[in-house]
Formats: C-alpha cells, sequence, structure tokens
C-alpha cells in the first residue's frame, strides 16, 4: 500500500457562489438533469446536505470502470467554500485504491473568475503509486461534472443567481 496526494486546479469564468451552490448545495438535484447519460441518480442515503451527508452516485452503462459510487462529506465550509468528501464504497475503491478523499476549494480568481482547487488523498491497493494517467481518471469524473455545472451556469445566468 503506497499513501499519496495530489492536487490539480480548473479555472472557471462563473463567480464562486453560483459555482458553490450548484455543484457544491445542489449537485445531487443538478448533475444528473445536465449529465443524464452518465448520471441517472444521486441519492442522498443519509443526511441534508451538511457534513455527515452520504450519498450515492448512480452511473449509467458509459461509465465502464464501476456502476456506483458512495461518499461521505466529512465537512462543509460555506463561508471559505470548502468541501471533504471521502469515498466509501465503489468507485475506484478494490479496483486501484483502498481508500480515497477529494478536498475541494473554491478561491476568487485574480480576474474575477473562480479557481477550483482540488486535492486528492489516497492509498493504493499495492505498493506501486498512481501514475499521471491514474490520478487523472481519478478525477475525470469530477471534471466532467465541473464543466457540465459550468457550461449550464453560462448558458443559464440567472440560475443560482
Amino acid at each position: 500500500m503506497v499513501a499519496g496526494s495530489f492536487t490539480r486546479e480548473h479555472v472557471s469564468p462563473v463567480g464562486i457562489d453560483r459555482i458553490w451552490r450548484a455543484g457544491i448545495l445542489d449537485g445531487h438535484n443538478l448533475v444528473p438533469k445536465i449529465l443524464p447519460e452518465y448520471i441517472t441518480q444521486i441519492e442522498l442515503l443519509e443526511g441534508d446536505g451538511g457534513a455527515g451527508t452520504v450519498k450515492k452516485f448512480h452511473f449509467t452503462e458509459a461509465v465502464k470502470e464501476f456502476k456506483f459510487a458512495v461518499d461521505k462529506t466529512e465537512a462543509l465550509d460555506n463561508e471559505n467554500h470548502i468541501v471533504k468528501l471521502s469515498v466509501i464504497e465503489g468507485g475506484f475503491i478494490g479496483l486501484r485504491l483502498k481508500s480515497y478523499s477529494f478536498e475541494i476549494k473554491f478561491v476568487v480568481g485574480s480576474a474575477g473568475d473562480t479557481v477550483e482547487k482540488i486535492t486528492v488523498d489516497h492509498d493504493t491497493l499495492d505498493d506501486t503509486p498512481l501514475s499521471v494517467e491514474e490520478e487523472d481518471q481519478v478525477l475525470a469524473g469530477i471534471w466532467l461534472m465541473t464543466k457540465a455545472i459550468e457550461e449550464h451556469l453560462l448558458a443559464n445566468p440567472t440560475a443560482y443567481a
């Protein structure tokens, strides 16, 4: 088992409050509507969206690696726009990873845009670290959702305003 961590960033032209509300606070409702080809449902198993909430993502056949992922919100800081999530079942658990978690932080960029910083902490199942390609694969679903939310908000300027 190898413990590791990596961070990636994405700059969005959407304002921080809108992307936070749409992607983090209401993502379980919005994402299945804007990505029905990949996600059929995001089911709230426990909680109300805050810390302690457990969500199950149900994927379509377009997602070849797995059928579902269950995550738990470990922390939700609305003031500082930070959420910490642990994948507790499904996803890459048992495939390549023993465990993994995400810290997603939104900050206002220098041009009034939003910088999304994602840090992934993980433990591999074997004694080899993740390759850059595997790191990218772990983040592929988050980037897909981020870009779809961004496109939806740009096309609908009053949504989540």
